[in-house]
């Protein structure tokens, strides 16, 4: 039997670290679309659409759906993908989803942005009503006055007004339904998932007090407010949405760049950060990112263990100019001349005596170096 799924559209590569972007009620994945390829550049990407939205089935929900049923959904599709953990941004409801994984889920969700969202929705009433028109009549006069509760005068996205039209009714209803029970307010403190609330300064359905209300709550969480942003701010002011999500989730490369400079000494860092260019920088990013934000800081070993393998694969390989760079770090990581030595000799046994002569050579001048520097 097919496992029924949340349709999803995934960008970026896969050895990027995952970021799943959540939709508002009545859109679809196509709300990211300004700001989804920005954000692959660092992260693989998955954004996906809400029940009967999009190309997603509508009877993955039904009526008293909850966000929790949501997350289900949202989890569920991350562990077809095999992604264990995963940072994630929400609108609105998906932004609901967002905080409900958070509370629910923490060691799944390393880092958390939520967007023109609130930790209640005004009361489960409207909601109610709401879902009971449009089981009743469709989405029709509902999509005709779309603009107003979205975005800012004089301000459309068509084809999410169109997302809107074309959502099925039952699915539509059951996300309100999820809606008007969801209240998370008593377990705000409780989340300690690193937190971004973005507010659309024009929002009238989740206006800055929501957002700021989760910020005073969640401990540690930052709160950011777009001027001239409505409801979906990521559609209307894409720019500064992206700036937010990126000051916040590209941890990795700041972590990346805090132990490069610790393994390979502040002067060669700013050597190559200075030598960068717009045809270098994504490599840059993606060697503090990968390389050090990721491999270089995960604990299973030990720094001078890392020194050791780099040392040999180096040599091996014959990149004597990286080597040169790699022994002043093992000398950093806590390796002394002798057990450099005693790496290189075993490079002579699985990797060649001319080569491990050749390394030799480097690391004896490299040590000559700092023994004349200590000195």
């Amino acid at each position: 039997m097919t496992q029924k799924l949340l349709n999803h559209r995934a960008e970026g590569p896969a050895t990027a670290p995952p970021l799943l972007l959540g939709p508002s009620l009545g859109t679809s994945y196509a709300l990211w679309d300004k700001v989804a390829p920005e954000l692959s550049v660092t992260h693989q990407v998955i954004r996906w659409d809400l029940p009967g939205h999009g190309g997603t089935a509508p009877d993955l929900i039904g009526p008293g759906a909850t966000v929790a049923d949501l997350a289900e959904l949202v989890l569920e599709l991350a562990d077809y993908l095999g992604i264990e953990r995963f940072a994630y941004a929400g609108v609105s409801l998906g932004g609901a989803v967002g905080l409900h994984l958070a509370a629910h889920h923490p060691e799944r969700v390393p880092s958390l942005a939520v967007v023109c969202s609130s930790a209640h929705f005004n009361g489960s009433k409207p909601w109610e009503e709401r879902a009971a028109l449009v089981r009743r009549e469709g989405l029709a006069s509902l999509a005709e006055n779309a603009n107003a509760r979205w975005f800012t005068p004089g301000f459309t996205v068509p084809r999410l007004i169109e997302d809107h039209r074309t959502a099925d009714p039952g699915a539509y209803a059951a996300c309100c339904d999820a809606l008007a029970a969801f209240d998370l307010r008593d377990r705000l403190s409780s989340i300690s998932t690193p937190t971004l609330l973005i507010a659309g300064r024009e929002d009238p359905a989740t206006p800055p007090a929501h957002l700021r209300e989760i910020a005073d709550a969640v401990p540690g969480a930052s709160l950011t407010e777009i001027a001239g942003a409505s409801h979906l701010a990521p559609a209307e002011r894409p720019e500064a949405v992206l700036a937010a999500l990126r000051g916040h989730f590209d941890g990795y490369a700041l972590r990346g760049m805090e132990v490069r400079r610790q393994v390979l000494g502040d002067e060669h860092v700013n050597r190559a950060q200075a030598r960068q260019s717009p045809f270098t920088a994504r490599f840059q990013d993606f060697i503090s990112r990968y390389a050090w934000g990721e491999i270089w800081t995960d604990p299973t070993l030990a720094r001078r263990e890392r020194s050791m393998i780099t040392l040999t694969a180096l040599v091996a390989h014959g990149h004597y100019d990286e080597l040169a760079m790699h022994v002043r770090a093992a000398r950093r990581n806590g390796l002394t001349p002798e057990e450099i030595g005693a790496v290189l000799l075993q490079t002579a046994v699985y990797c060649g005596v001319p080569a491990a002569n050749s390394a030799f050579a480097v690391a004896q001048r490299v040590l000559a170096d700092e023994e004349a520097e200590g000195s």
